[in-house]
């Protein structure tokens, strides 16, 4: 395997720098504005918490209702690129718009609209890896990704975090500093997306048909129905729907999770910024690794080491507890997230590749639903956020369960077509 990446594959790994900074955003500044601003009308911590969750939950039944239709029309020859620049616009815009917000509730609409931007544009942008490089490849192109993601956003994180927390020395209120704050994010986002979008070429893809709509939805529905027979496709996507489910709820309440815990904002902030740049070289060595351990056999590691770090969140308390926590989410975050994203791009047809992705986001890819919401409910119900955060290893466990009938159903399909091929001979 190569180790130098081609002028494409650079290019689609440049789109992981760019929305990296939108996922640090939302992951730290958004829920502390957010916070800010429910605590001027008077919201409670745990409602607080609860909103936040509703909110992530929300943009993910949007994206499972247009994601799969939109990535099965993508499909079709020249509609992938602006579909995703449509999309990858709206998340932009709506990012730029979110500082001039100063009530909770228009923060979280346009919140909602961006994320779906951003969601909707990962669907295609998953599906283009296949076209930028080679099979061999997918798993070390899809790490440096998120490597280059972890560690490139925090370029924009830290000038961001530098306007925040030095708002009052530069003589800016607080609705100013984040104006400029997400301005700032929007253009790192999109400057960073115009090297995809002049490069990208749409190399595997069905043949455009009169009506591209209705077609498109009688391939869904028949890659629906074919589902029931590649069973290790749908274990597969019912395995991701739970753990990286829970992954994107961990990223996504984090701040959230630890300011309802009462811990320092700055220390959290510092503590999440540690989480991407140990990320950076861990996402690299699990790219690595795959050139001499099967792929399925490290993301079972890191789903069974991410069960580990939600037993250990049960029992935080202080602000050292949320620095280990860091860390070790750090470790194994961008290795489970790259190897799953390879790991379906192998199992799929290449030419229905957007058709799959978009299914693949109804799972959980850039949002999450289950946890973001058995964290609300329980955090309303029982009033305990430690309690609402444990509710997580039930969705890790199930993600592990369904993940290991998948790679059997594949080592088994593999033994079937061996046999029937050594039968042809």
């Amino acid at each position: 395997m190569g180790s130098k990446l081609t002028k494409s594959e650079k290019s689609w790994v440049l789109y992981d720098v760019g929305n990296s900074a939108f996922v640090l955003m939302v992951s730290t500044i958004f829920p502390i504005y957010f916070n800010y601003l429910a605590e001027k009308a008077g919201l409670s911590s745990t409602d607080y918490l609860a909103m936040w969750g509703y909110a992530a939950s929300i943009v993910t039944v949007i994206v499972a209702v247009i994601g799969p239709v939109c990535g099965t029309i993508a499909d079709y020859k020249g509609f992938k690129k602006p579909l995703f620049a449509l999309f990858m616009s709206v998340g932009v815009l709506c990012c730029a718009v979110l500082g001039f917000c100063s009530s909770w509730l228009a923060f979280l609409v346009i919140f909602i609209i961006a994320k779906v931007g951003f969601s909707s544009s990962l669907v295609f942008y998953d599906s283009m890896i296949g076209d930028v490089t080679t099979d061999d490849r997918f798993d070390k192109v899809s790490s440096e990704g998120y490597a280059w993601g972890y560690i490139g956003s925090c370029v924009p994180f830290v000038m961001s975090l530098g306007i925040v927390l030095g708002k009052d020395k530069i003589g800016l209120s607080m609705q100013q500093a984040m104006i400029a704050a997400f301005a700032l994010v929007a253009v790192w986002w999109f400057a960073m997306t115009v090297p995809l979008l002049r490069t990208y070429r749409q190399t595997n893809y069905v043949e455009k048909k009169n009506h591209a709509f209705t077609s498109s939805m009688k391939r869904l529905w028949e890659t629906l129905k074919g589902l029931k027979k590649d069973r290790k496709v749908m274990l597969f996507l019912i395995a991701y729907f739970f753990y990286i489910d829970g992954v994107y709820t961990i990223i996504d309440m984090a701040t959230a999770y630890g300011t309802a815990l009462g811990l320092d904002t700055t220390g959290l902030l510092i503590a999440l910024l540690v989480t991407q740049i140990v990320a950076f070289p861990s996402a690299i060595i699990f790219g690595r690794l795959a050139d001499k351990v099967e792929s399925w056999k490290l993301i079972l590691v890191c789903i069974a080491a991410y069960t580990g770090v939600v037993v250990f969140a049960m029992f935080m308390q202080s602000q050292w507890q949320f620095w280990v926590l860091a860390v070790c989410v750090g470790m194994f975050q961008g290795g489970i997230q790259a190897l799953s994203r390879s790991h379906f791009a192998k199992i799929i047809p290449a030419e229905k590749s957007g058709e799959y992705f978009g299914l693949l986001d109804i799972c959980g890819k850039g949002a999450s639903f289950i946890g973001t919401m058995l964290i609300s409910v329980v955090s309303q119900v029982t009033g305990n956020a430690n309690l609402a955060i444990g509710v997580m290893v039930i969705v890790f466990i199930a993600g592990l369960i369904f993940f290991i009938k998948s790679v059997n159903a594949h080592g088994a399909g593999e033994a079937i077509r061996a046999q029937q091929s050594i039968s042809g001979i």
